[in-house]
């Protein structure tokens, strides 16, 4: 999944004297909240320790909703066949997912092997150029070698209509933030909070209305996928430069007219961007949405899993992959060829005949397929990868996992960053105290934002507590913590290696843009099967697919710090380490908060996505309940991750992004 990063704004020259004074201002204003909260606390916890206890959260302050959820479970299940709320509107939805899904499926499969290949290689040629066509030859080719292509099949025909649907929504209220302030401000605050919610947050809900199933697992992903278009359609229309819709206005065009002439036009390179973070958003969903009964690559990849095959899982997670890579490269460079120059390339390329001479070639391709006799992906082809996979795990077993002299094992890795850190982490944190969590928690969050984001931040920990789940969240949080300080340590290092070394930059820019492309499922394959299972292998999973996002963020902040600055402090005779510490990261600040609030919000998501490899505690909960039809406990465990994530993300979101909103 492409993660969305925010670029700093180029601090000018004489920006350092301006950051040291701010610097200051942001410390007085620190002691003054904190001199508050002291305050708050030395009246409030007397009390509170006085009425309750100050161990864990009390029972007293806990409300019980699993009957309520198993109550409104069961009303589902007794009334989707009479009720006028399903017979007459979710029935039908439900029944329009199934056909159209069903629909795209089976004109992939008339088309044959041969003629999807040849469609997506001639149009992926068209839009994006040589490169990504041969890639996306090469992609096609290679899910059918590894005998995936039929679910590949299913993973696209979902991903067709989920992208289309979401397409469709996210555009509909990006218009309507674009058009209108007051709804800009009413969908902001939305779209915020959606877009910092781990995937498993929003498979429960329509599990509860839909059964398991496609229509759920697609529905869900509408919604996951659909903010990021929904924001960057209203922020392309805001965009808009004033200049030419007052000439535009001037000339008496009507609303109507400057939308479609002006504002759209101006907004296309953001437009086609959200198109883009929507394919991969959806992608990484329906991969995800497989748990919910969805077919295709994610499927294999969840039964690979929970039969610890190593080698099946990764013979499913290559075409996924690949498919991504196709997906984003397709699109953004779709984007970059907007607005270029249009007599560039081959004429034949930009004739008006260009798209009939593609469903020429298509159509006989398919005609080329039906005359071989297979339209599916022959079995005489089929290279079946896992048993020499799988003995090259068991050969890691052997001799990698444990009893390496010195170094040891991936085992002991495991072993040891389980009992010397996540186990104290877990025990400290079940230890402190309910009201000093909720302390720290809005010293955090208020110092470096808010008094908003302070109370936005206790009210969802408290949440945490009253949903009755204190325990098991302080565990999801002590493997997020730990594994976000892992990422947090190599990501800012190798970023300030990188913004150092245009070489290192270079080679680590396509490694990068691969990771930051691959959906959160694909990352627990190696972890596995380095590590088994168990929490360290979840931590680490976390850590690799958040690190592309916080070495990209620092390697851009810290190159975007002024020239003039750099020259000064090395006109008075600063080493290069001085000019790193005194320089450069004060001055890129508010980029490295923001690796750190990314870092968060990744971390977070993988960490409840290892519940399925022996994370255990919220996504662990989250799993039971999908697997055993418990949905009130899957849906009380995944309120606490949608809290703890708001959490999170509140307490590590930087001060400028509240700018203007007052403390």
């Amino acid at each position: 999944m492409s993660a969305a990063t925010t670029s700093p704004t180029t601090t000018p020259a004489g920006a350092a004297p301006r950051a040291a004074r701010l610097t200051a201002s942001l410390r007085r204003g620190a002691l003054g909240k904190l001199l508050v909260l002291a305050v708050a606390a030395a009246v409030l916890v007397p009390l509170v320790s006085g009425k309750w206890a100050s161990g864990v959260w009390p029972h007293a302050l806990t409300v019980d909703l699993s009957g309520p959820f198993g109550d409104a479970s069961t009303w589902i299940v007794d009334n989707r066949d009479s009720h006028w709320l399903f017979v007459y509107f979710l029935g039908h939805l439900s029944n329009g997912v199934v056909v159209s899904v069903r629909a795209v499926y089976l004109c992939l499969l008339a088309l044959g092997w041969t003629g999807v290949t040849a469609l997506v290689t001639l149009v992926a040629w068209r839009v994006a150029g040589v490169r990504i066509a041969a890639t996306a030859l090469i992609s096609l080719l290679v899910s059918g070698v590894l005998g995936m292509w039929v679910p590949t099949m299913q993973t696209i025909a979902l991903m067709i209509v989920a992208v289309l649907a979401s397409i469709v929504v996210g555009a509909a209220l990006g218009l309507a933030g674009g058009l209108s302030e007051r709804m800009f401000r009413l969908l902001r605050p939305v779209l915020d909070t959606m877009q910092v919610l781990p995937a498993f947050a929003y498979l429960l809900p329509f599990v509860m209305i839909f059964g398991i199933g496609v229509p759920a697992a697609l529905l869900a992903t509408v919604i996951y996928a659909a903010p990021p278009m929904a924001r960057l359609t209203a922020l392309g229309l805001r965009g808009a430069d004033a200049g030419v819709l007052e000439a535009v206005s001037s000339l008496g065009a009507t609303g109507r007219q400057r939308l479609l002439s002006a504002r759209l036009p101006l907004a296309r390179k953001e437009l086609l961007l959200g198109i883009n973070q929507a394919i991969m958003m959806a992608l990484s969903m329906v991969v995800i949405a497989s748990m919910i009964g969805s077919a295709g690559l994610g499927d294999r990849v969840y039964q690979a899993l929970a039969s610890v095959d190593v080698g099946s899982a990764l013979a499913a997670s290559i075409p996924i992959v690949l498919l991504a890579i196709v997906m984003d490269r397709t699109t953004a460079k779709a984007g970059e060829r907007l607005g270029a120059d249009k007599s560039a390339g081959p004429s034949w390329l930009r004739g008006r005949f260009v798209w009939p001479a593609v469903a020429v070639v298509t159509a006989l391709a398919v005609a080329a397929g039906r005359l071989t006799g297979s339209l599916v992906w022959p079995t005489a082809s089929v290279v079946d990868i896992a048993p020499p996979v799988n003995h090259f795990k068991e050969w890691m077993v052997d001799h990698i996992y444990s009893g390496i002299p010195v170094v040891g094992g991936t085992a002991d890795w495991a072993a040891g960053f389980t009992s010397f850190v996540l186990n104290p982490l877990r025990d400290g944190l079940t230890a402190l105290p309910w009201w000093g969590a909720l302390l720290i928690v809005a010293a955090l969050a208020w110092l470096i934002g808010t008094w908003r984001t302070a109370l936005t931040a206790t009210v969802a920990l408290a949440l945490i507590g009253v949903l009755g789940v204190w325990v098991p969240s302080m565990n999801t949080l002590s493997q997020v913590l730990s594994a976000l300080v892992v990422t947090l340590i190599v990501g800012i290092g190798v970023g300030v290696l990188a913004a150092g070394s245009a070489r290192m930059e270079k080679i680590l820019r396509p490694v990068l843009d691969i990771c930051q492309t691959m959906p959160q499922f694909v990352y627990l394959i190696p972890v596995v099967a380095l590590f088994g299972v168990g929490r360290a292998p979840a931590a680490a999973a976390a850590v690799v697919y958040a690190l592309p996002a916080v070495i990209r963020i620092t390697t851009q902040g810290l190159r975007q710090v002024s020239p003039a600055a750099m020259e000064s402090a090395q006109s008075l005779g600063a080493t290069r380490w001085q000019q790193l510490r005194q320089v450069q990261l004060p001055l890129a600040r508010p980029a490295l908060l923001l690796a750190v609030n990314q870092g968060v919000v990744l971390v977070l998501a993988v960490v409840i996505i290892g519940g399925l490899v022996g994370g255990g505690a919220l996504g662990y909960d989250v799993v039971a309940g999908l697997s055993t039809g418990d949905l009130g406990l899957g849906m009380i465990s995944g309120i606490a991750i949608v809290c703890l994530g708001l959490m999170l993300d509140r307490v590590t979101q930087p001060t400028d992004r509240r700018a203007g909103k007052g403390a």
